[in-house]
C-alpha cells in the first residue's frame, strides 16, 4: 500500500466576510516581512492596528462591490479539491491550503496533516513567481508553527520554489489570452494592446536581491514568446500602499498614458495571481476600467483568473509529480 502523500497550497488568504476585513488587514501589516524598517518590531503591532482600522472601511467598500467578501478562499479550496482528484489518479494524496493571513490558517492545516498521519509532505506555492513577501513569509509560518508544536514525528516536507517559467503553467495564461483576445472583433485582435498587470513591491525588496520582479519579466516574456501574439504589450504593476517608491510603471498610469497615445483596445491580465480576488475584480474590473473609459478607451477587457483552469490545475500536479520525482519517492506509475 503506497503512503498517502500530503500537498499544501500556500496562499495569501482574504477576508470571508465584510467583518473579517479589519482582522485580516491587520494579520497582513504585523507581518514582518510586509512592514520592516529599523527599529518596526517595536512599534509593528500598533502600527498594523493603526492602518487596519483606519483602512478597513474603504476596503470594506471595495469588498461590498464583489460580493461582499473575498473569493480566494473558495477558489483555493476548489483548486486544491480538482488537483487532489488528479494526483489520485496516480497515487494517494490529500491536498490541502494553508492561508497565510485568514482561515484556513497554517496551523489548522498543521492539525489535520497530524491528525490523518501524513509523514510526506510537499509545499506548493499559488505564487508562480517568489518574493520575500509571499512564497518566503508562508514558508517562515509553516517552519514557526511547526516549531511551536515540537514538530510533528517523522513529518518531511520539500518546497516547490517557483514555477514562473514552467511551459505548462505558461500555457494556462496563453488560454485566458487567447479567450479574451475573443472578446474583441476579428479585424481589431491583432492590434489590442495587451497589459500584463503583476502585483507590485516596494523597490526596497528589489533592492535588497527579491527575485520577484526578475521572474515576473520573465514570466511576460515567455508567455508572449510561447503564445506567438504580434500585439504590442506592457508590464505594469498595481496595488501600491503607503508612501515607499514600489515598482514602476504603475498599471493606471500605463492605461492613462497609452490612452493619450490613442490606444482603444487593451486586454489587462492579471499575470501574478492565481485565481481572481479583489486585485483583479475590483481593481482591474472596475476602478481601472473606470480610468481606461474615462480617457477614451473603447474597449478594455479583462482576462479571467486561473481559477479552475484545467491547464493550470494540470501544472500543478505536474510540479509535484516533478518533486516526488526529484526526492525519489515517486509512485511507480508515474
Amino acid at each position: 500500500m503506497q503512503e498517502k502523500v500530503g500537498v499544501v497550497l500556500l496562499n495569501l488568504g482574504g477576508p470571508d466576510s465584510l467583518e473579517a476585513v479589519e482582522p485580516f488587514l491587520y494579520n497582513l501589516f504585523v507581518d514582518p516581512d510586509i512592514i520592516n524598517f529599523p527599529g518596526s518590531f517595536l512599534v509593528r503591532k500598533p502600527l498594523a492596528r493603526l492602518i487596519s482600522s483606519k483602512r478597513h472601511p474603504s476596503i470594506q467598500e471595495q469588498y461590498k462591490k464583489i460580493g461582499g467578501k473575498s473569493p480566494l478562499k473558495e477558489f483555493t479550496l476548489g483548486q486544491a479539491r480538482l488537483l487532489e482528484e488528479k494526483l489520485n489518479e496516480n497515487f494517494p494524496a490529500r491536498v490541502f491550503a494553508a492561508m497565510r493571513y485568514w482561515h484556513p490558517f497554517t496551523a489548522e492545516v498543521l492539525d489535520e496533516i497530524e491528525k490523518e498521519g501524513i509523514k510526506k509532505v510537499i509545499l506548493l506555492p499559488l505564487y508562480p513567481q517568489y518574493s520575500k513577501a509571499t512564497t518566503e513569509s508562508s514558508v517562515k509560518e509553516w517552519k514557526k508553527q511547526l516549531a511551536e508544536r515540537g514538530g510533528i514525528d517523522g513529518l518531511q516536507w520539500s518546497l516547490i520554489e517557483h514555477y514562473y517559467d514552467f511551459p505548462p503553467y505558461l500555457d494556462a495564461f496563453i488560454e485566458r489570452i487567447n479567450q479574451g483576445l475573443e472578446r474583441f472583433p476579428a479585424e481589431q485582435r491583432d492590434k489590442v494592446n495587451i497589459l500584463f498587470s503583476a502585483h507590485g513591491t516596494p523597490m526596497k525588496l528589489v533592492r535588497e536581491g527579491d527575485p520577484y520582479s526578475g521572474h515576473i519579466c520573465e514570466t511576460v516574456s515567455a508567455i508572449m514568446e510561447r503564445g506567438g501574439w504580434a500585439n504590442p504589450h506592457h508590464l505594469c504593476f498595481q496595488s501600491k500602499v503607503g508612501p515607499q517608491k514600489w515598482l514602476t510603471p504603475s498599471t493606471p498610469t500605463t492605461i492613462e498614458e497609452l490612452a493619450a497615445e490613442g490606444v482603444k483596445n487593451m486586454l489587462l491580465v492579471p499575470v501574478a495571481f492565481a485565481s481572481d480576488h479583489l486585485e483583479t475584480l475590483f481593481e482591474l474590473g472596475i476602478e481601472y476600467r473606470h480610468i481606461a473609459e474615462q480617457k477614451g478607451v473603447d474597449r478594455y477587457e479583462v482576462t479571467e483568473g486561473l481559477n479552475y483552469s484545467e491547464k493550470f490545475i494540470d501544472a500543478l500536479a505536474q510540479l509535484v509529480f516533478q518533486k516526488l520525482g526529484a526526492l525519489g519517492k515517486a509512485a511507480k506509475s508515474i
